[in-house]
């Protein structure tokens, strides 16, 4: 994936002041490219790179990372050969069974995942399912709300990459456990919209393997200059489709052999 960025340091902030304006003050906007039709992928991390360091000059604290598109369906349907990738922060941090207002949200959407908790710092290139097993405090369900912040959902992943994965709120729960000693491939998730299933999946449509997320979330990582480092949260990406939700709504996500992770939406 060539990271080669193309747009000039005054476009980078404008369409980082662009994308921060829709995520902070919730509003829909075009999608980066009908203006900048040859942005690149590497622009849009580079929006990214500037929107997270507003956020931590504003005093957000970085917590983790997570991996999008990690669905060969979903790949498909956005005509890319690799997931893309977006930073968390703690106030997008929710608690288990918590009410959470949608009222500051454009789109919302859940979806569920697996989260990973590391225990050693991983760098790219050349990491693996293994090593980031190796790395792996613990695994734990989790449900992420996304938020596209482009109008009528379209978008392409130059503006996905630079409005942060769509990143919004995310929610883990359940019980915590070893990656040993539960098979990560074949976990069943099944999600409930105000007591129906709407949704079901298993964990292998993550890249055949969640780990495989991660590892290539690593990788790009090192193609950004960066690393993984220990102590950080990472969502390996969506299990099953994004399910919309509004106020009123109630979600419980039951993973197999990881309890289940419920939350509530309200205004």
């Amino acid at each position: 994936m060539s990271m080669n960025v193309t747009l000039s340091r005054e476009d980078v902030v404008r369409l980082c002041e662009r994308v921060e304006g829709a995520q902070t003050r919730a509003y829909a906007i075009p999608k980066l490219t009908n203006e900048y039709p040859n942005m690149t992928i590497g622009d849009g991390y580079a929006v990214q790179l500037e929107l997270r360091q507003r956020f931590l000059a504003a005093g957000h604290k970085q917590t983790g990372w997570k991996a999008g598109l990690t669905s060969k369906a979903k790949m498909l349907q956005m005509g890319v050969n690799v997931p893309s990738i977006g930073f968390l922060t703690d106030r997008m941090a929710r608690p288990e069974n918590s009410a959470i207002t949608v009222s500051d949200l454009v789109h919302p959407r859940v979806e569920c995942e697996v989260a990973f908790v590391m225990k050693k710092t991983l760098k790219g290139p050349n990491c693996t399912r293994q090593a980031v097993l190796d790395a792996t405090d613990y695994v734990l369900p989790a449900v992420e709300i996304i938020d596209s912040r482009f109008s009528g959902f379209k978008f392409d992943l130059e503006s996905v990459v630079a409005d942060n994965g769509s990143s919004a709120r995310y929610v883990g729960g359940g019980r915590a456990r070893y990656p040993a000693d539960i098979d990560l491939r074949t976990l069943g998730v099944v999600m409930e919209k105000n007591g129906e299933i709407v949704t079901m999946g298993a964990s292998a449509a993550v890249l055949g393997h969640p780990a495989d997320a991660v590892a290539m979330l690593v990788n790009i990582l090192g193609e950004l200059g960066e690393e993984l480092p220990a102590g950080s949260f990472v969502m390996s990406g969506g299990i099953t489709e994004a399910v919309a939700v509004k106020p009123g709504d109630s979600i419980v996500a039951r993973f197999q052999e990881l309890g289940s992770v419920s939350m509530r939406f309200v205004e």
